[in-house]
């Protein structure tokens, strides 16, 4: 019996675009968190920002599964594999569970030793370690809520993971300002500050775990027992981990190269601190749209190469690259421009606003460079490429990232625009190294091999 011909590729617009929207709701959401925790002071809004920067490393241990779970249920399904896309999706609720709870307790027990090798100022420290310890329980349902998504984001359903992601940060939104400054119809003194942001963040995931198993049910047909939740299934988690683990290896160092600089910063100072915060803030905003093509590049590629499309593959990578450094210069320099404006948001300090206008200028700079890496590294792990990037891109995460920081900006005196310098050539050495693999077609033979591995099982 031969097996039916593969579905029409899916179309990269339709899975951007809805991308593109819940991204940025979510960058609206830490734009609000770091705007109310610098209405309570500078040093809160540095606070906020220190303990969201180990919040992200601790994360990055789920990327072990997540980075490797899209790959391998967009290639099953591409190859027509339903039930074996089923079964790495009950195993991806286990994982979710032990690997989130491995994160979430140092965060619980160890937040200010973690904060201190960050060099918090003394003014800071007391401010994020509550924040870092009330985020802990977060941890877990994150990696729930990433699991559920990516499983509908695979399926090619974008728009329902769109209008949960909205219905969970509009509910985050409506919780934050009540619960961090006591606005609305909170009683005179019940204000949690800078911890009432982890409460609202709790009560919105649960919220959207609740919708995701809702349209699991609905859409995927996939009802998840008790012990779906609990067990890990090493079989079903092999190829998950096989192509996870380098992607891990590669977020995990890029994190920590990246801490390694703000610690560099810590040593400026509070100010130093608040002005970093504010500027990536900004940032964030700038490379949404290189980071919804880039996850969207994975999908589709995913896809194309469970079915064998190959050359429909390549063409795509070179086609969303082209957009998206055209869409990254673009609009990191009208968010340079509106810089001056956009800084009132978070500060009244003229010197910490005019320096972080400056670093935005230089962002022009870096975006494109980022780019390369947001769509090139996606498409190398979807083609099943996933040691490359890790392998290459760490000699410069740690030498001219984190020692270009330390070099630059405290060393030979350039403070944060030193920082910046570091952060725009790491991004685009990294950038035109992988181009350079995919162009030179160095990552078929691993797509051709996982395509076998799909036809034998």
């Amino acid at each position: 019996m031969t097996r039916p011909p593969p579905p029409p590729s899916p179309r990269l617009v339709s899975l951007a675009a809805p991308l593109l929207l819940e991204l940025l709701l979510a960058m609206l959401v830490g734009i609000a968190g770091t705007a109310m925790a610098a209405r309570l002071s500078d040093a809160a809004g540095a606070g906020f920002a220190l303990a969201h920067h180990v919040f992200g490393a601790l994360f990055l241990l789920f990327r072990i599964v997540g980075a490797g779970a899209g790959v391998v249920l967009t290639q099953a399904l591409g190859a027509g594999r339903r039930e074996e896309a089923d079964r790495v999706a009950r195993a991806l609720l286990g994982a979710s569970t032990w690997i989130g709870l491995a994160v979430a307790v140092p965060a619980a027990l160890a937040a200010t030793p973690l904060l201190r090798l960050m060099n918090a100022p003394p003014e800071v420290l007391p401010l994020a370690a509550p924040l870092l310890v009330a985020l802990a329980p977060v941890l877990v349902l994150d990696a729930w809520t990433s699991s559920l998504t990516s499983v509908l984001r695979s399926h090619l359903r974008a728009r329902d993971t769109l209008a949960v992601m909205a219905a969970m940060q509009t509910l985050q939104l409506l919780l934050m300002g009540p619960l961090m400054l006591g606005w609305g119809p909170m009683p005179d003194g019940w204000a949690l500050g800078l911890p009432g942001f982890a409460l609202a963040a709790l009560l919105s995931r649960v919220l959207a775990i609740a919708l995701m198993l809702a349209l699991w049910r609905a859409r995927l047909g996939l009802v998840p027992g008790a012990g779906d939740w609990w067990r890990w299934r090493g079989r079903e988690l092999a190829a998950v981990v096989r192509i996870g683990l380098p992607g891990a290896a590669e977020n995990l160092t890029y994190r920590l190269s990246f801490m390694v600089s703000v610690a560099v910063v810590g040593q400026f100072g509070a100010a130093s601190l608040a002005t970093h915060a504010y500027a990536q803030q900004v940032i964030m905003v700038v490379l949404l749209f290189g980071l919804a093509t880039g996850l969207s590049v994975e999908v589709v590629v995913g896809h194309q190469v469970g079915a064998g499309r190959l050359h429909e593959a390549h063409a795509l990578v070179k086609r969303a690259l082209a957009r998206g450094l055209a869409v990254s210069v673009a609009v990191a320099t009208v968010a340079a421009l509106a810089g001056p404006w956009l800084m009132r948001l978070f500060t009244k300090d003229a010197a910490i606003a005019a320096a972080a206008v400056t670093l935005l200028w230089w962002t022009v700079l870096l975006e494109p460079g980022r780019t390369f890496n947001l769509v090139v590294i996606n498409a190398l792990r979807a083609a099943g490429d996933a040691r490359y990037p890790v392998q290459v891109g760490a000699l410069s995460m740690v030498v001219v990232l984190a020692g270009g920081s330390w070099l630059l900006g405290s060393v030979l005196g350039l403070g944060l625009v030193g920082v910046w310098i570091a952060y725009a050539a790491d991004e685009w050495l990294r950038g035109l190294l992988m181009w350079r693999r995919w162009v030179r077609l160095q990552w078929v033979p691993m797509a051709r091999a996982s395509r076998r591995r799909l036809a034998h099982r």
